[in-house]
């Protein structure tokens, strides 16, 4: 699954698992934390383009959705984008509303103390990595298709790239970074292990940049970069 992009195998079960991560963040929380949450579960579930990540809607529409003023649509969305749950892919023009995509980077980093409460199945699921061997980021939680697990990264690139994008940006490599494990290199390509699909598109699509900056500056000849999932039909380069 691509971040945003809710397609191939595993996609409509990761639908349900984000849905139940905003749901048990709004319930651990004060009732403007609980409407909030519940009016952007409202415009996913109505109104989300799982498989573009768009979300094309009136504030007039939301503000039936909501049964609220228009008003209150204008707060509500401010704080859901101030947040980065809900960003601006194309802004509002003359004829045609506003189309938002869903931040899922800050959703799942702003929900992760209630996955827990949901389940492990659900921390496994979202992370790829079993609840009891959560803080061993140095244990690759599945078998690449085909191959033995390693149970140890042995140091390379990937791991000391990993170590200062963890200097560089502590929140995000706790949340994306520290569930890859180095896969080698092929030419100009860095190869990474992710532990699901979903980690592997998000990380693709939208952290590829960072890694890339800090990896060039350790091996200027890599330019490019590709991460293998482990639940994807086939992990071959």
């Amino acid at each position: 699954m691509i971040a945003g992009r809710a397609v191939g195998r595993g996609a409509a079960s990761r639908k349900y698992d984000l849905l139940s991560a905003l749901a048990s963040h709004a319930l651990s929380g004060p009732s403007s934390q609980q409407r909030l949450a519940l009016r952007l579960i409202a415009l996913i579930t109505a109104r989300y383009n799982w498989a573009t990540d768009r979300l094309s809607i009136g504030r007039a529409d939301i503000a039936r959705l909501w049964h609220v003023d228009e008003r209150t649509v204008k707060r509500e969305m401010s704080k859901l984008r101030a947040m980065g749950w809900i960003v601006v892919h194309l802004p509002a023009v003359r004829g045609r509303v506003t189309v938002y995509g869903l931040g899922l980077e800050a959703i799942l980093v702003d929900t992760r103390p209630s996955w827990e409460a949901v389940g492990p199945d659900l921390v496994e699921r979202l992370t790829g990595t079993d609840a009891a061997e959560e803080e061993a980021p140095t244990v690759v939680p599945f078998p690449e298709r085909g191959r033995p697990p390693t149970l140890a990264e042995p140091p390379g690139l990937w791991a000391d790239a990993r170590a200062r994008l963890a200097e560089i940006d502590p929140a995000r490599s706790r949340a994306w970074y520290a569930r890859l494990s180095g896969a080698g290199q092929a030419g100009d390509i860095l190869l990474l292990h992710a532990p699901n699909g979903f980690v592997a598109g998000y990380v693709e699509t939208h952290l590829a940049g960072q890694i890339l900056a800090v990896v060039r500056s350790l091996a200027p000849e890599i330019s490019r970069l590709r991460v293998l999932a482990a639940d994807a039909p086939d992990s071959s380069v």
